[in-house]
């Protein structure tokens, strides 16, 4: 495992033919999360205006994110969707005043086609799909028309009900089976096999003890054949676990984070980029040490 920090030089994506490559498979990839909502779980609120978000996606661009990863609607349990027009207007400019200033990739985080595509147009040159397609298929049509690469996230139901009656006679079966399908329908679209990301999606639609489970069988989801992305920061099975607020869950989400990272997954979407990258360094070491 290497976290030398390779050039990952923006060459646009305006036009549909140019196209950023991420080095994934060298070293674990980190992932700087930037909400720009009122409600999120944990920084609902703090980025609402382009000036304090493009401010914080820097911040975590010096600190040595590889991506910064941009939604604009809530998918914390319970939380209502909201129309692509709020989306977008959340969205946008924050896309367009970030391409301007870094070269960093650009994620939007999104369930609608519409917003993708416009997001793609101002510069994302990825596309995070929390419901798998389920919610929008366009969203791979998308994905093929600016050769972006597509992370297709496991969820049941939707933000706002995935949390009510969880039960699964196979939790891991299940969801290999869900992300399997995803991945397929996506390719059959046009969406090209090495440009798809897959993540077993904990905290939607699961209970603690499943999300536990997801962490342990990660080489399951590896076995599918697609780079594995996880999302652990400061999420409620840490805090229930440890019994702490979102604002003090970060050894939690770094134990996580570095158990996923020694057991194959390829990308960590982490609120926290300089402990996190500074926690990857020391377990580095570890690795390479004789």
């Amino acid at each position: 495992m290497s976290l030398r920090r390779p050039n990952l030089s923006y060459k646009g994506n305006k036009e549909k033919n140019e196209v950023v490559i991420l080095p994934i498979g060298e070293r674990p990839l980190v992932t700087g999360i930037l909400n720009v909502t009122p409600d999120s779980f944990s920084d609902g609120g703090k980025f609402d205006n382009v000036n304090k978000a493009v401010k914080q996606a820097l911040l975590m661009t010096s600190q040595g994110a590889d991506i910064i990863d941009i939604g604009g609607e809530s998918t914390r349990p319970g939380a209502r969707l909201v129309s692509a027009d709020v989306e977008l207007e959340r969205v946008l400019p924050v896309i367009e005043s970030l391409r301007d200033k870094t070269d960093v990739p650009i994620s939007i985080d999104t369930m609608k086609s519409e917003v993708a595509r416009e997001a793609c147009r101002a510069g994302a040159t990825i596309i995070n799909d929390v419901s798998g397609l389920q919610n929008d298929e366009g969203i791979a049509e998308v994905a093929r028309e600016y050769s972006t690469y597509l992370v297709l996230m496991h969820m049941r139901k939707t933000p706002e009900t995935m949390q009510i009656e969880i039960h699964y006679d196979d939790l891991i079966g299940e969801i290999s089976d869900f992300l399997y399908g995803a991945v397929n329908k996506a390719i059959k679209i046009g969406v090209s096999r090495e440009k798809i990301i897959i993540d077993p999606g904990i905290g939607f639609g699961k209970t603690v003890e499943h999300n536990f489970s997801i962490l342990k069988n990660i080489p399951a989801f590896k076995s599918l054949g697609f780079p594995v992305m996880i999302g652990v920061s400061r999420k409620s099975f840490i805090g229930k676990t440890l019994d702490l607020p979102v604002d003090e869950r970060l050894e939690g989400s770094l134990a996580a984070a570095l158990y996923a990272v020694l057991n194959g997954v390829s990308i960590i979407r982490v609120h926290d980029v300089l402990p996190t990258i500074r926690a990857l360094k020391i377990v580095e070491r570890i690795v390479r040490a004789d």
